[in-house]
């Protein structure tokens, strides 16, 4: 399925993105 293939690459985008913003500001969470 065409949106269900889209659905995960949107959640592996905003894991990465959090992964990120996870490792460079530490403090905030």
């Amino acid at each position: 399925m065409i949106i269900f293939e889209l659905a995960a690459a949107v959640l592996g985008v905003a894991a990465v993105v959090y992964l990120v913003f996870a490792l460079i500001k530490p403090e905030r969470f």
